[in-house]
């Protein structure tokens, strides 16, 4: 794949500041970022634009892309206002919780084209999704509108060629959301022009985006149709790649030569992937979320991107930049309270000298890199062995799978902790009364007279309470199917058993985390915080928001690229290593030479101590402005304005001839230490004093450490 050239961070004393802090994203020129026209959709308002987003996850929780439109919300309606809405299916036990049903006020058109299809017999639901931002929300049900399938399927039919399974509950859903969204928006189309000539003003500009196959459908539809719509189609991963790749086949290396209909047809999905390649040749503007899946669609698609669409977050940033670093001690904290607990009677090793890693995501165990990951670990495990036998990595593998129970050891270890604990609590009051009575007494307190008899006979039975003969378990609940689980299999392959001995310690926890875990008790985002080093070497990943939430939060990840966090990364940073940001070449190298460049990683990254750690913490967070919607939503504007301009050649974007037409700026603090050449060390440099309190590390010391003014 052609690699877009870019400009990088970098450090010349010569460029100018405003040179320096350059960035350029993607293949389009653009302005300095979304905020420049963050005006509520007073100017949308003006020019009569109204935007429509489609996709089946709106206030709806399925997967990873409503986390993307989730997020996107707040910029999107700062920037539209009431000229947007989101429409998706209505799905009463996600509704309830996320949407504030409400009329739309009369006289709008979004009104009378509900009340158009509501005339139909369709029921439709109407109101404020309960996020960020608050977007308008238009729900439709699926159900009501399920007698008139037959008829959907039979357009369908005759005006594309392609015939849906009547056993294909999903595609059946599908086909009928995309009717009525369809014809929803022609509605609206038509009332929103009688409504333009009634007030004098101009004519209605319409922009549909849609995200994925199953949106799709109503694309296909719009199109087919003849309505006067512009239209952009988003996809996030193509649906016969996910297939492939599931298959263990070499995918990027044979994505040339695949009969893409005869592998559809294999696996049964030749339909679904006729509607996706349909909405994909069909849309006025065509996007993905990263260049690795635009190559993807241009071979299985068919089709190249017009624009790439990186995903964003929502980043909020802490005033002052040890705010960060106190919430990840804390939350290592909640960790180590954790690892006592799961490892009682064989705590042998120093927890202020332990790193914690961890994988995280859907449980695909090749797709997700699980497989090299738990082989570099056993590597890892040694040479820590080898080379820093005092430092451990215990190794966290969350992947949600069916499971029988939580492991009655793991309970019990929790519990000895929390008896210890105690006993350690009343023995130390009982000691402080004594020794303030003697002190008041006038006498100087003696040790045997301060721990009696019985506090040691406490002591010791918690202790005799701690001894076990087992080894740690590797998992924190009995997996329904352990002897054929990936990732347990994978354990035993490598003799990764928790002995004394081992340097790389694992912990299998086949749950999603969140603040009721017994074991736990710390949801998801408080448990990354708390860690050291995310590794996701994916092997199939179009965007990755696993380690993008990582940076945002200061904590160094390791990617791929064929990961579109990867590639996005390494074309963005001259030195992406420094920057906490470890990218596994998964492409063109062998299998073997990825797990030992990510042991050499890991590895690397242990051997930092705790002051370069902090520094390298601090300038990951530092990226989380490339990573925020603010900055990436300028590319999604982008789309909806090459579509405008192809159904309505008149059309210019009113902003952009007073913008700025320079790439996108960044406007960073100035002492920010930019990224360190060549001729300097890739991890930060090391203390010069012996100091390794985290909280005593600010950005001047940090600053005057690297050798920055």
């Amino acid at each position: 794949m052609r690699r877009q050239q870019s400009y990088r961070f970098e450090d010349n004393e010569s460029t100018s500041y405003a040179l320096r802090m350059n960035r350029r994203f993607s293949r389009v020129e653009s302005g300095a970022d979304l905020k420049d026209y963050f005006d509520r959709g007073d100017i949308a308002s003006r020019e009569n634009r109204w935007n429509f987003e489609v996709a089946w996850e709106v206030a709806n929780k399925v997967g990873g892309i409503y986390t993307v439109i989730r997020s996107k919300a707040y910029v999107s309606t700062e920037e539209m206002g009431e000229q947007l809405c989101m429409m998706g299916p209505y799905k009463e036990h996600c509704a309830r919780t996320e949407m504030e049903e409400m009329e739309f006020p009369r006289g709008n058109p979004l009104l009378d084209a509900v009340n158009s299809l509501r005339s139909r017999g369709y029921k439709i639901h109407t109101g404020r999704w309960l996020v960020d931002g608050n977007p308008q929300l238009i729900l439709f049900d699926i159900g009501s509108a399920a007698w008139k399938l037959d008829q959907f399927k039979s357009e369908m039919w005759e005006k594309c060629h392609i015939g849906i399974p009547h056993l294909d509950i999903e595609t059946n859903d599908a086909i009928i959301l995309g009717f009525m969204i369809a014809e929803f928006l022609e509605e609206f189309r038509n009332f929103a022009v009688t409504y333009s000539q009634n007030n004098e003003l101009s004519a209605p500009r319409i922009v549909a985006h849609f995200h994925e196959w199953q949106a799709g459908v109503g694309l296909i539809v719009l199109r087919t149709r003849l309505v006067e719509i512009a239209t952009v189609f988003t996809t996030h991963a193509t649906l016969l790649g996910r297939y492939l790749c599931a298959g263990n086949t070499d995918f990027y290396n044979n994505l040339d030569k695949f009969a893409v209909d005869e592998e559809a047809g294999k696996r049964q999905i030749y339909h679904r992937y006729c509607l996706e390649r349909g909405a994909t040749h069909l849309a006025h503007v065509f996007t993905t979320v990263s260049d690795i899946t635009g190559y993807e669609a241009e071979h299985l698609l068919k089709r190249k991107p017009d624009i790439i669409t990186p995903n964003g977050l929502n980043v909020k940033k802490f005033s002052a930049i040890h705010e960060f670093q106190n919430l990840h001690a804390v939350a290592k904290e909640k960790i180590n309270e954790f690892v006592r607990g799961h490892f009682y009677g064989h705590i042998d090793f120093d927890l202020d000298k332990t790193l914690y890693f961890f994988i995280a995501g859907r449980y695909e165990f090749g797709n997700k890199g699980a497989d090299i990951f738990i082989e570099a670990l056993a590597r890892l495990n040694a040479m820590l062995k080898h080379e820093k036998p005092d430092t451990t990595v215990v190794a966290f593998l969350i992947f949600p799978t069916k499971t029988n129970n939580f492991n009655v050891d793991s309970l019990r270890g929790h519990a000895v902790i929390k008896q210890l604990r105690d006993t350690i609590n009343n023995v130390q009051q009982a000691v402080g009364k004594r020794m303030f009575d003697t002190c008041l007494q006038g006498n100087i307190p003696n040790a045997d007279d301060l721990l009696q008899k019985d506090d040691l006979v406490k002591i010791k039975r918690c202790m005799f309470a701690m001894q076990r003969d087992s080894m740690p378990p590797v998992t924190t609940h009995n997996v329904a199917d352990d002897w054929n689980d990936p990732v347990l299999s994978s354990i035993r392959r490598c003799h990764l058993f928790n002995s004394r001995h081992d340097r790389v310690k694992m912990v299998f926890h086949p749950e999603f985390l969140t603040s009721t875990n017994p074991l736990f008790g710390i949801d998801y985002e408080e448990f990354v915080r708390g860690c050291h080093l995310g590794v996701f070497p994916s092997y199939y990943e179009p965007w990755g928001y696993t380690p993008a939430e990582c940076t945002v939060m200061g904590i160094p990840s390791v990617t791929t690229n064929l990961s579109g966090f990867g590639c996005f990364m390494e074309e963005h940073i001259s030195d992406p290593k420094s920057y906490g940001i470890y990218i596994v070449d998964r492409r063109y190298i062998g299998l073997e030479n990825s797990v030992q460049q990510l042991s050499s990683f890991m590895m690397e990254f242990s051997r930092l101590n705790r002051r370069q750690r902090i520094i390298q913490r601090n300038r990951t967070e530092r990226l989380s402005d490339l990573l925020d919607w603010r900055t990436l939503g300028i590319y999604y504007r982008q789309a909806r304005v090459k579509a405008l301009q192809a159904v309505y050649p008149d059309y210019v974007d009113e902003l952009s001839l007073y913008g700025s037409k320079n790439n996108l700026i960044f406007s960073r603090p100035h002492s920010e230490p930019p990224s360190p050449t060549s001729s300097r060390h890739t991890t930060p440099a090391p203390s010069v004093h012996g100091s390794d309190d985290e909280d005593s590390v600010d950005e001047e010391t940090e600053l005057k450490e690297l050798g920055i003014k």
